[in-house]
Parts: C-alpha cells; structure tokens; sequence
C-alpha cells in the first residue's frame, strides 16, 4: 500500500498546497527587507576584512576604518531587522517558514549585539581594538553567514517574499501589471 503523502513521479503530496507569502513592507513593488540586509552584510563582513588587514600590518588606520564600518553595518541592520520583524509576522503560524523566519531572526539579533559589544570595545581607542573585540566581530560575520542561509532558505526553499503567481516573464514591477500576467500583458497560463 503506498502512502497518500509519498511523492509520485513529478506530482506533490497530496495534502502540500503551493502557498507564498508576500511582503507586506515594499517599495515600489519590491520588499524592503532583501534591499536593506545588503548594506550590513557588506559593511560588517569589510570590517572584518579590515580587522585582518589591521592584523597583518598593525597599522591601526584599517581597525578605525573598521570602527566606522560597524557603526554603520549596526545602523543598516537594526533598519532591516524592522522590516524583517513586519514580514515574519505575516508568515502563518505552524509552518516551517515560521520557525525558520524565527532562527534567521534570532540569528542576525545576536550578531548585530555581538558586533555592538565589539563597537563598543574600540570605543576608546579605534585603532587598537584590542582581541576581544576583534573576536567578537570574527564569531559574528560567522553568524552573519548562517543568518544570510537562513534567509536564502525563507526565500528559495520557503517562497517567503516572493510575489504570488511570480514567473520567468513576468512584468515589471513598475508597469503597474499584476504578477500573473506575462511581460507583453497577456494573461498567463498555467
């Protein structure tokens, strides 16, 4: 007897339903969240770059590059985890996108923390941070990476963010055109 939930050649489970859930915070058709995350995952993962550097050379101008670069990656990720909180919160109870939207969000909390204990650190003297606050940043681009994961999961595994109906030749968002429809305005088949 085969089980009505086992996969069949090309066909899905039975009780699976094709369900996504779209942003709720954009601008100009697109989420805001993917847009803001940008600017913190490059600034905070440069810092630590310039840590290395600061290392290599002991030259204490790349650690205060650094100090400003945290200060600004902390910024831009307290900005996006605003918009990520309004997105996780439209996610249905239940579902794995909930929980995995959860562990992407405590994820990237903790890091933003980790980097502001290390800002913090170097308060007094940017261009010796010290070990601790190198550290510190060093753990935390390593959280970054799996919180960076964890959203790519939401989004390509989860469909979370993704515009329903949204297909290879769909119209821009700015035309105006719903999503279903195809990029010379003709209605889309399934």
């Amino acid at each position: 007897m085969v089980c009505a939930t086992k996969r069949r050649r090309g066909r899905r489970p039975w009780h699976w339903k094709e369900e996504r859930v779209e942003s709720k915070a954009k601008i100009m058709g697109h989420p805001i969240h993917p847009i803001l995350i940008l600017f913190p995952l490059g600034l905070l993962t440069t810092s630590v770059v310039f840590d290395v550097v600061h290392l290599l050379t002991g030259s204490g101008k790349w650690s205060e590059i650094s100090f400003w670069m945290i200060a600004a990656g902390v910024i831009g990720g307290l900005a996006a985890a605003v918009f990520g909180l309004i997105d996780w919160l439209a996610i249905p109870s239940g579902t794995r996108a909930k929980v995995v939207g959860l562990w992407h969000g405590a994820t990237n909390v903790v890091m933003v923390t980790l980097f502001i204990v290390s800002w913090l650190l170097r308060a007094d003297a940017p261009g010796d941070p010290g070990t601790v606050a190198i550290v510190l940043s060093f753990v935390a681009v390593g959280l970054a990476s799996l919180g960076g994961f964890l959203g790519g999961e939401l989004v390509v595994r989860l469909g979370v963010g993704v515009a329903e109906g949204a297909h290879l030749n769909a119209p821009s968002s700015l035309s105006g055109r719903p999503v279903g429809t195809g990029s010379t305005g003709v209605q889309r088949e399934e």
